[in-house]
């Protein structure tokens, strides 16, 4: 038998950052996939839009900062973050506040920082509250599952839609909106949010025509699919060890703690823990966004406090704040706390209060 002996740090898989970057990109496609086939092609042009934005925004400023442009572009990272700002804005958002929320990603977020690794942001959450703050009528008008849609969309329909404003056939987005019983339907967080402040509980909420269909009767029909399907890129990438369970654990248990208190003390009012997890953003956020590794924690407790505070302020914003999803916001609040964090929850620096006791027996 033979015994290998080698120094630590004893990391098995070696990655650079360009690898790591492909990878999440790659955990991305299942969820893509299903956000195209359940809400139409849009989504795969505002990739488009934002990558070829992406590169180009950090492309300028590298020449501008005299950095290396070609070395830099190639960590796949500015194409990270396209990607995540394009399945994060609704699939017919005009292609310039498309482009402008990437803008505010590469050059303000994350260049006027220092660059990958130096911003405290995370450039595509700092793109998406830019653009609802800028853009909230805009920024709310999702498209109907293709399924409940009385005007069918192709791909030519989604790139006249973005930049036009209008279908081959005239339509708009706000007409397109409207389903096939002649009702204009939302999306779950906002229909549930527009329900309760009508006077209506949480069960007879999901009686509305988005929660037919709907996975166990709390997810938005489609919405519980894609989020599904994120969860396998997710799950992807804890189990190639891209990331670790204690962000995305720490967010999913927090979500489903703090939102079972509150169902559980008014459950007319409070929705289930199943309609936090999968109507909006929480799986994306958990697995693809609070687990950016620049602006996330670094230790693995500090890891767990911050998934769990992303969790916490998700659920609390959704509830009683005036966005109906928060995962953007929750993301930037704990950003600002890293620091903090990080400087509570060191690791003990291996002998160091033996030390200190020994020279206080000393003494």
């Amino acid at each position: 038998m033979k015994l290998t002996l080698s120094s630590s740090p004893h990391q098995r898989v070696r990655r650079d950052t360009g690898q790591v970057m492909r990878l999440v990109i790659y955990a991305m496609i299942p969820g893509m996939l299903a956000q195209s086939v359940f809400f139409g092609w849009g989504m795969l042009v505002q990739a488009a839009i934002a990558v070829t934005s992406a590169i180009i925004f950090e492309g300028v400023v590298l020449h501008l900062r005299n950095r290396p442009v070609e070395r830099t572009l190639t960590d796949y990272s500015a194409i990270l973050t396209g990607l995540l700002i394009a399945i994060s804005i609704p699939p017919t958002l005009p292609w310039w506040m498309t482009v402008t929320g990437v803008f505010f990603a590469i050059v303000v977020a994350k260049q006027l920082y220092g660059g990958l690794g130096f911003n405290i942001f995370n450039p595509a959450m700092i793109a998406y509250v830019v653009l609802l703050i800028s853009f909230p009528a805009a920024m709310s008008l999702w498209l109907p599952p293709a399924s409940y849609s009385s005007v069918p969309i192709d791909l030519l329909d989604s790139i006249s839609l973005i930049f036009t404003g209008f279908t081959t056939s005239g339509y708009d987005v706000t007409q397109l909106k409207t389903i096939a019983d002649g009702v204009t339907m939302a999306t779950p967080l906002d229909t549930l949010k527009t329900d309760l402040t009508q006077g209506m509980t949480y069960s007879e909420s999901l009686n509305q025509p988005i929660f037919s269909g709907g996975l166990f009767d709390a997810a938005g029909a489609g919405w519980g699919m894609v989020s599904l399907a994120y969860l396998v890129g997710g799950l992807f990438l804890w189990r190639t060890k891209v990331i670790s369970w204690h962000i995305p654990g720490g967010m999913i248990a927090s979500v489903i703690l703090c939102a079972s208190l509150l169902h559980i003390a008014d459950a007319d009012y409070f929705a289930s823990p199943l309609f936090h997890l999968f109507n909006g953003a929480v799986i994306v956020g958990a697995f693809f966004i609070a687990t950016d590794p620049v602006s996330a924690s670094t230790t693995p407790k500090g890891r767990i406090i911050f998934g769990a505070a992303i969790g916490f302020w998700v659920v609390i914003i959704r509830t009683f704040g005036g966005y109906p999803d928060a995962v953007a916001f929750a993301v930037i609040i704990m950003n600002m706390a890293v620091p903090l964090i990080d400087y509570y929850t060191r690791p003990r620096v291996y002998g160091k209060n033996v030390s200190q006791k020994a020279r206080g027996n000393s003494q």
